[in-house]
């Protein structure tokens, strides 16, 4: 199988390559604007033309589209999320290869949901900010354009390589620096949104496994299982062996001051996964702004009330995100695999390198 790989150098990106190169039945092109990308080429300012002809040239089987941007303004954002991917539909319609497309799309496409609830497939998308808004836009070019296509919904990304610029890298680096410096509490704020994390090589297999499916449409990737960013913040300190206090500033409501987190005794709290899917543990393309996707995240400076060091969630969803998974289970035949304190451990991994 013949398969051309859009933004092989992101986040996502660059697991989908690993991934995808391990399988002795893929024949992998790389196309992107990094000098690691096999053929050079910029979707946000290529010509149709010109990717038709390459198109024609190498005559894939699948093309994978991770590429994409999470930070800048309304233009830039519209200019590689939504542009780049009308280059992407008009190159496969003019092209004779009849290539199958599949669409990096991302959770942030959904904007804010009811807390409790698990946002399936269907819901109504109501993006809460200009990075989702030029995401829903290509996903809806790639679900016009008449072509094979599907679009992978992924919702958090963590793991290794999860960008020092989202919320769980730079509170890694929080935490680095706080063992660096012999600190028995680190101050915190902004812990109380809840996300469905994915583990980035979770999602490298789902983009494979969509890649080989017949599945069109929208399919969301994720755990299936909302978490706090405080019980995750809890978990990161264990798994760094961070002995202090996590000293949360802004406590939720009912909390009633200051919250402190002993790190050794922290976990992740394990529920059944909604509608009985058992899907493991739980586990920001750079692609989501929250997905990772692939790629940091925009806004949410380090400093908060009391000192503290904040973690906003600049993706426009609220205070909850959780995914119903039940279409890449029977459509995909994929669920997630990893659970969070791996992914967790690896992001450590890579801080404590710094030190």
């Amino acid at each position: 199988m013949r398969v051309l790989l859009l933004g092989s150098g992101g986040f996502l990106g660059r697991y989908v390559a690993e991934h995808l190169l391990a399988d002795p039945a893929v024949q992998l092109t790389a196309l992107g604007r990094g000098d690691d990308a096999d053929v050079r080429f910029d979707l946000s300012n290529g010509s149709p033309g010109a990717l038709t002809r390459f198109l024609n040239a190498v005559h894939p089987g699948v093309v994978i589209n991770c590429a994409g941007a999470t930070r800048g303004g309304a233009r830039e954002l519209t200019r590689h999320n939504t542009v780049a991917v009308a280059t992407v539909c008009e190159s496969l319609r003019r092209s004779g290869c009849g290539a199958r497309l599949v669409q990096i799309g991302c959770s942030s496409e959904y904007g804010p949901s009811q807390p409790g609830s698990s946002t399936a497939e269907d819901a109504v998308p109501r993006p809460g900010g200009p990075y989702g808004v030029s995401k829903l836009a290509a996903t809806e070019l790639v679900l016009g354009s008449g072509l094979d296509a599907v679009v992978l919904r992924v919702f958090s990304p963590v793991g290794p390589g999860t960008p020092a610029g989202s919320p769980l890298g730079r509170l890694a680096e929080a935490m680095r620096r706080a063992m660096q410096s012999g600190e028995s509490e680190l101050k915190l704020s902004g812990l109380g949104v809840q996300r469905d994390f994915v583990d980035v090589r979770d999602v490298a297999r789902a983009v494979h496994a969509a890649s080989l499916s017949a599945a069109q449409g929208v399919v969301n990737i994720g755990s299936g299982r909302a978490v706090r960013l405080r019980e995750a913040a809890s978990v990161l300190a264990r798994v760094a062996g961070f002995g202090g206090a996590l000293h949360e500033i802004d406590s939720p409501p009912g909390r009633g001051g200051p919250h402190h987190v002993p790190a050794a005794t922290a976990h992740v709290p394990t529920p059944a996964h909604p509608h009985g899917a058992a899907h493991g543990h739980a586990t920001a393309h750079g692609h989501a702004p929250a997905h990772p996707q692939a790629a940091g995240e925009q806004g949410g400076g380090p400093a908060g009330p009391g000192g503290a060091t904040t973690y906003p969630y600049p993706d426009g969803c609220g205070s909850w995100q959780q995914a119903d998974v039940r279409t890449a289970r029977d459509r995909l035949g994929w669920r997630s695999r990893i659970p969070l304190e791996e992914s967790l451990a690896d992001i450590w991994m890579e801080a404590a390198c710094r030190i």
